[in-house]
């Protein structure tokens, strides 16, 4: 029967589906086992494969290194020929397989059992070398590759690749892995700085345009063009905030009012302004704006005036 592109698609992404809905009933005591051996790990847990299942392995070790369990890849082929010297004796060892079968395995699989180390085997055959010297067995089997030929690993890779997605993520619930923590090993790019740049780190380089409450309209006008904020806070004479005047409150004023020869920065400001702390998340402040639909927050400490955060500052590194 010839399928339409259409219609290949969706076949492929129906017998992955299943792929990955078969793990449910292969999530036993063999996984718990699995979890708490890791968790409970003294060194790090060495992730082996051969072939497709070496790439999960890499991208495995990956998320785990990320999500706080300290891991290592090491290629069934390269362990064989010197590589084998990475695993340490407090390791753990978790080799990677559909068939569990293939010639690598099986002669890496006796030296592991030789060092001693805990060994893991997530495995798609459960009548398999692997599966039977393994101490901990994690099934990934599956009833179809989404290959039309049934050969290329396409289900099966799906199927290991959610399997140690779930593993690292209870080994996260047992670590009690937070936010902060995810922060300290993505330090770089947009999602690094919205875990932990803060507001003191974005109104470092802004200017501070405040005025005194008796100052004049000429000297608020001033004071915001000069700072180019569009708003200046108003303190008084110990630095607290009063209020706030942004270049709105100069229009809607400058529309209602037809002497201005004697108004003053009292007149005008908005007292009670939206304000936070220097040591508030840059992306909470920008929930804060999202919610008042503004566009400036004031920056203080104990009342005393900071500066101000301009929702250009989040823009520009990339927080919204």
């Amino acid at each position: 029967m010839n399928l339409t592109i259409k219609q290949t698609a969706l076949r492929t992404i129906e017998l992955e589906a299943a792929s990955v809905a078969g793990l449910t009933g292969f999530i036993d005591a063999s996984f718990t086992k699995a979890v708490e051996t890791v968790h409970q790990c003294k060194g790090r847990l060495v992730i082996s494969g051969i072939g497709k299942s070496a790439i999960i392995a890499q991208k495995i070790v990956s998320t785990l290194n990320s999500t706080g369990t300290p891991s290592l890849f090491m290629h069934a082929a390269d362990a064989i020929h010197g590589d084998l010297g990475m695993v340490q004796q407090d390791d753990v060892v978790m080799i990677i397989s559909k068939s569990g079968e293939s010639p690598e395995i099986k002669v890496l699989v006796p030296l592991i059992r030789n060092f001693g180390n805990i060994l893991i085997g997530m495995v798609g055959n459960t009548e398999s070398f692997l599966a039977a010297q393994a101490d901990i067995t994690l099934n990934t089997t599956v009833s179809k590759e989404a290959c039309p030929n049934n050969l290329a690993p396409t289900s099966s890779t799906t199927a290991q690749m959610v399997m140690g997605d779930v593993l690292a993520v209870c080994l996260m619930q047992l670590n009690g892995f937070s936010g902060q923590d995810f922060a300290k090993f993505h330090p770089g790019g947009n999602l690094g700085k919205r875990l932990y740049l803060r507001v003191a780190d974005l109104i470092i380089a802004n200017q501070r345009p405040a005025v005194l409450s008796t100052a004049s309209l000429k000297e608020v006008i001033v004071e915001i063009t000069e700072k180019r904020l569009g708003v200046t806070a108003v303190v008084d004479a110990n630095n607290k905030v009063l209020g706030i005047i942004t270049d709105g409150d100069l229009r809607r004023m400058l529309e209602k009012s037809d002497n201005i020869q004697s108004i003053t920065a009292k007149d005008i400001f908005t007292p009670s302004p939206k304000t936070v702390s220097a040591s508030l998340l840059a992306v909470e402040a920008l929930d804060h704006m999202r919610n008042n639909d503004i566009s400036q927050l004031i920056v203080e400490e104990s009342g005393t005036y900071l500066g101000i955060l301009h929702i250009h500052d989040l823009i520009r590194e990339g927080i919204v």
